[in-house]
């Protein structure tokens, strides 16, 4: 039977974080996308969350393919012996890759480009460009603030209250595999 997605985007931390269940949660989505053939396509490094999870990825037999601009190819160590790695001029052309090979994303731990990248998505979704799912994998509470934040600025007036209709907020990787129908191996 075919995965349910060929492809999901993985947007995470380019460092490691402050706690090693971070790294492991990291490991356990690309084990658990690697060993259900579905691509795992990421931001290209070799270091941190990204690292971690393209790297497990491939060791379950999987397939990673990395979208990396040239000015980070050395500053995140870009990930050489992934399935394919694709070097662009800037991180708009990133984006728009990763986005265009990917029927879906879902979002771990991370800090400011992480969060980039999930808002320009669910912008996206808001504003009609797609439809494909945002899934936020809620480790530990990791992102509440930020749906708190969605909540305030609906108060304040400035998100309309389907903003909750954009993404699944997940509260571990097994509610994941659940929501995506895939064995965890």
């Amino acid at each position: 039977m075919a995965p349910p997605f060929a492809s999901l985007c993985v947007y995470c931390g380019s460092s490691p974080g402050t706690h090693h269940a971070y790294v492991r949660l990291a490991e356990a989505t690309g084990r658990l996308l690697g060993a259900n053939g579905i691509r795992l396509v990421y931001g290209g490094g070799n270091v941190g969350l990204m690292g971690a999870a393209a790297r497990a990825a491939l060791d379950a037999g999987g397939e990673a393919v990395g979208i990396i601009p040239e000015f980070l190819r050395a500053r995140e160590v870009a990930l050489e012996d992934l399935t394919e790695l694709h070097v662009v001029d800037d991180m708009h052309t990133r984006k728009r890759m990763m986005f265009d090979m990917s029927d879906g994303f879902v979002v771990l731990p991370g800090g400011i480009g992480t969060l980039d990248e999930t808002v320009e998505m669910l912008t996206w979704r808001q504003l009609g460009r797609h439809e494909k799912p945002v899934f936020l994998v809620d480790h530990e509470g990791f992102w509440r603030p930020l749906i708190d934040l969605f909540c305030h600025m609906t108060e304040a007036g400035f998100l309309k209250p389907d903003v909750h209709e954009f993404y699944e907020l997940l509260p571990d990787l097994s509610a994941l595999s659940r929501r995506l129908g895939l064995s965890e191996e």
